[in-house]
C-alpha cells in the first residue's frame, strides 16, 4: 500500500475525531456533519491526486 494512502487515512480518523469535538462544541446538525466530512474527503482526494502526479 502507498505510504501516502496510509498517511491520508490517518489524518482522516484525526480529523474525524477533531470534527465530532468541535460538532459537539457548537451543536452542527448530521446534515452539517456530513457536508464537513464530504468536503474533507474530496479534498484529500484531491491532495492525493497531486502526489501521484
Amino acid at each position: 500500500m502507498d505510504s501516502g494512502l496510509i498517511l491520508l487515512v490517518f489524518l482522516a480518523l484525526l480529523f474525524a475525531w477533531g470534527v465530532n469535538r468541535v460538532r459537539r462544541f457548537f451543536r452542527l446538525s448530521p446534515v452539517g456533519y456530513a457536508g464537513l466530512m464530504i468536503t474533507f474527503i474530496i479534498v484529500m482526494l484531491a491532495v492525493w491526486g497531486q502526489t501521484m502526479r
